[in-house]
């Protein structure tokens, strides 16, 4: 039962990288989804927007090198459900990867560069990659664990952790892309 949470948010994951539909992960969706979020990066924080391009990156070569049996430059559902479980999310994969794009999607949206994320910074982020404000203003709350109204790098770290490898159906962090049942 516990993987089955963590089945649901990969299926939600692929479907939100499916970015033309067609039920594979391709190159082209995961270039397309590196410019969705390097669109939300202001134009002087390239270092950002270059990490965050190097994470997916990244994280299609890992797909292809340890998934793609048929050398069709594919992934289907199934073998992205697989690998997430098997490859990406094993130590020193998750953190070339998720964690590499999740610190370059917090320094791109951190616009006042005061290290941390607000509600309007953090609601901005999410709208740009199709998360309903609704949904991001929830998830803001919830992933705010202190309270003091910000996210820290280490409050946003927690949640991407908590997002892709917990197995815990009430985890805060399930609510990084807005109410698991929505997540994509």
């Amino acid at each position: 039962m516990p993987d089955d949470v963590r089945e649901r948010k990969f299926g939600a994951v692929f479907d939100w990288f499916d970015q033309d539909g067609d039920r594979f992960l391709t190159k082209d969706d995961f270039q397309a989804l590196a410019a969705l979020f390097e669109r939300a990066a202001p134009a002087d924080r390239g270092a950002a927007a270059g990490a965050i391009r190097e994470g997916f990156d990244e994280w299609w070569r890992l797909l292809l090198a340890h998934g793609d049996r048929d050398g069709d430059e594919r992934i289907d559902p199934q073998e992205f459900a697989a690998l997430m479980f098997s490859d990406i999310t094993a130590d020193g994969n998750f953190d070339a990867t998720v964690v590499k794009i999740a610190d370059g999607f917090l320094d791109a949206l951190d616009t006042n560069g005061d290290g941390v994320l607000d509600i309007e910074e953090y609601v901005r982020l999410f709208d740009i990659v199709g998360v309903p404000p609704t949904a991001s203003g929830e998830a803001f709350r919830r992933l705010d664990r202190d309270g003091n109204g910000v996210i820290s790098r280490d409050e946003f770290r927690l949640a991407i952790r908590e997002f892709y490898l917990s197995a815990d159906e009430d985890a805060p962090g399930n609510w990084l892309l807005g109410p698991l049942d929505r997540a994509a």
